[in-house]
């Protein structure tokens, strides 16, 4: 997974529409059209990886996007080019994150399942390798869950090692804080998680320039995911992909 630094980006869906939080609250998203289109558009400027996110899902503990979901898979079967897919919000059983898996889904994302239930990652990471990236979504340092609305008490650098330990594959860490905010990255944190584990870590959250991308490459994550600032023309990606 991430051989090569990538930068990722994100396909977020609510009510059928690709939309982006800020900071991470519901109520708070700017709706982008469709994410088949939101899809197309990316493979076609060059993604390797998509990042996909049941965001209705991620709150209300269910996925509530399928439809949409499958339709972004279905369209990129029929691309030439090779796409992963990574896919999140409302995965919360080992037979959730199988069924999508075996139907083609590259890596699911799972989050609130994987601190309520950390033996969910080994038991798919047994029939199913390097296909779980757990999803360590800090608010003022700590591990959040359920749509960023809960608190754990864990911290992020030390649950990451206990993941990788379990066959995680990488971790996809999101600053909340300064998440959809387009203010920029705090590296520190992605240092932290990079130092704490051998396997990828892929950053998200506050990206606004081609100098956030650099800055979270030379912090060491592996992937950047891209959202708002995509979304908001302050680059293309293939200006981000000229960087790496």
């Amino acid at each position: 997974m991430f051989p090569e630094f990538e930068v990722v980006p994100a396909v977020d869906v609510q009510d059928g529409q690709v939309v982006q939080l800020v900071g991470g609250e519901r109520g708070t998203g700017k709706a982008y059209g469709d994410p088949v289109d939101a899809a197309e558009r990316w493979v076609d400027a060059g993604a390797r990886t998509l990042h996909l996110v049941d965001l209705d899902g991620a709150f209300e503990g269910e996925r509530a996007n399928a439809e949409a979901i499958a339709a972004v898979v279905e369209a990129l079967d029929a691309v030439d080019a090779p796409v992963d897919v990574q896919l999140g919000g409302g995965i919360r059983t080992v037979a959730d994150a199988t069924t999508l898996l075996d139907a083609g889904i590259d890596r699911v994302i799972l989050g609130t399942a994987a601190v309520e239930n950390p033996d969910i990652v080994a038991e798919i990471s047994e029939t199913h390798p390097d296909s779980v990236l757990v999803s360590l979504d800090a608010k003022d340092g700590e591990v959040v869950v359920s749509g960023w609305t809960e608190g754990t008490g864990l911290d992020p650098a030390e649950a990451a090692g206990r993941y990788a330990d379990m066959g995680a594959a990488g971790v996809l860490f999101t600053d909340v804080d300064v998440e959809g905010q387009l203010d920029g990255v705090r590296t520190d944190p992605v240092a932290r998680l990079v130092e704490a584990v051998d396997i990828p870590v892929v950053a998200s959250g506050g990206v606004a320039t081609l100098d956030d991308v650099r800055a979270l490459r030379d912090a060491g994550a592996s992937a950047v995911v891209v959202g708002s600032a995509l979304y908001e023309g302050r680059f293309t990606l293939a200006e981000a992909l000229g960087t790496v």
